[in-house]
């Protein structure tokens, strides 16, 4: 078997209504600084790792999903009884999500990757580490 088909990753909201699993290694954790996502997260960034959908299964409370239109094709999803934040998806890149990191269950082995719209940072959060910045996303 690939270690693919071997891992699972299961996570869930604050409440314990919704969980779910993740087929596959994770990819890198991508810290998002700009405006909207500290706004969402109430916190200096979020911490977000990429999903392909396909690998992303609901194993409960699928029902309690809300998802909230932020901005022009952008859908931040979370639970609507405990309002965690669980992942966000962008009608430009279909079949892909934005999973929130902190909602893993661990541990995960993720690795922080880099920051996104690090000019955005909240001014009382210090970006001192050796993380790649970018002032909006990373090149292609």
């Amino acid at each position: 078997m690939s270690e693919t088909s071997q891992t699972i990753h299961q996570g869930g909201c604050l409440c314990g209504g919704v969980r779910y699993e993740v087929s596959g290694p994770l990819e890198d954790i991508q810290l998002c600084h700009c405006s909207l996502c500290r706004k969402a997260q109430g916190s200096a960034f979020a911490a977000n790792i990429p999903v392909d959908e396909a690998r992303l299964r609901f194993v409960s409370g699928e029902d309690l999903l809300t998802r909230f239109e932020s901005s022009p094709g952008k859908l931040r999803v979370f639970c609507r009884r405990c309002g965690s934040p669980l992942l966000s998806q962008a009608t430009a890149k279909p079949g892909v999500v934005r999973l929130r990191a902190g909602t893993l269950d661990a541990p995960t082995g993720a690795r922080l990757g880099f920051h996104i719209f690090a000019e955005s940072h909240a001014d009382w959060w210090p970006l001192d580490d050796a993380l790649p910045r970018y002032s909006e996303r990373p090149p292609a």
